[in-house]
């Protein structure tokens, strides 16, 4: 697990859902040992995660595939975890005139990225001195260090501030989950790996939606089942002591939710309630 910055709050956030119990003040700690699922956890640089599962030091990790390009190891990714999106970009100075089509010949580049930095310029053609640097690279056109940089972009913020401009997209990144070619060939490690993945997925997939019950009239029902499909379809249930109502029973779309209930509401529907949801198995 990442043990700060930008990927740690959500990676904890998704495990801690998906049922792994890190205890309290897992926060002050670097290794946690979850006794009741054999599992330990730890808490290391985002960067350095390719590395030990490469090593296999570690059977899984969660850091960016941005790093994972920068490490140049040949790591396996088995679920991506749509957080962490940014985008690893050639960024110049405001009208510098610059660009992909015109690089000049000894041009110096400021970046945490030298080897994806480098396959990029080389795979162009052109002929750049890469300087390494660790964070701040927004402000090294500025003191004259480089000319243009690679960085991370996410909104573009933090480059128009800097008075930045973003020129070509080197490789667009996210949060996933990766293992080794070896974790995969071993069947109680890759059995062990595909519960938690698929665990987390279930985080994932119950986030955005809601589980909707509601009593409908029964000669309204084919109507409401157009409007509920559900997972494979609406559950239909009996009322104990009615034969004009049953059950209907649905997950929805949180984004739909208001425009449902307000409909369930116009054809009769009555006993409305929406339940969160912790985990949803598709």
């Amino acid at each position: 697990m990442p043990n700060k910055g930008r990927l740690n709050a959500r990676a904890v956030e998704l495990i801690t859902k998906a049922g792994i119990d890190l205890g309290d003040g897992w926060d002050r700690r670097l290794n946690i040992t979850v006794d009741d699922l054999g599992m330990e956890v730890l808490f290391v640089r985002a960067q350095d995660i390719p590395a030990f599962v490469n090593a296999g030091a570690i059977d899984m990790g969660i850091t960016g595939e941005d790093m994972v390009a920068e490490s140049g190891y040949d790591i396996k990714k088995v679920l991506d975890l749509d957080f962490g999106r940014c985008r690893l970009s050639v960024c110049t100075p405001e009208d510098s005139g610059i660009g992909p089509e015109n690089y000049p010949d000894g041009m110096t580049v400021a970046t945490s990225f030298p080897r994806v930095s480098r396959n990029y310029f080389d795979s162009i053609g052109a002929d750049v001195h890469i300087v390494t640097v660790q964070g701040a690279a927004e402000i090294m056109p500025y003191l004259g260090v480089s000319d243009v940089i690679v960085d991370l972009v996410a909104t573009g913020g933090t480059l128009r501030s800097n008075h930045l401009e973003e020129k070509d997209i080197i490789l667009k990144s996210q949060a996933a989950v990766f293992t080794s070619e070896k974790v995969l060939k071993d069947r109680d490690r890759k059995a062990q790996l595909d519960n938690l993945t698929d665990a987390i997925a279930s985080v994932m997939a119950a986030e955005d939606r809601k589980y909707l019950m509601a009593d409908v009239p029964r000669n309204i029902l084919e109507e409401v089942q157009g409007m509920l499909p559900g997972i494979g379809g609406c559950t239909v249930l009996e009322i104990a002591g009615t034969d004009d109502f049953v059950a209907v029973q649905a997950v929805v779309s949180t984004g739909d939710m208001y425009r449902v209930v307000s409909e369930l509401k116009r054809m009769g529907a009555k006993g409305i309630l929406s339940l969160d949801m912790e985990r949803l198995v598709e």
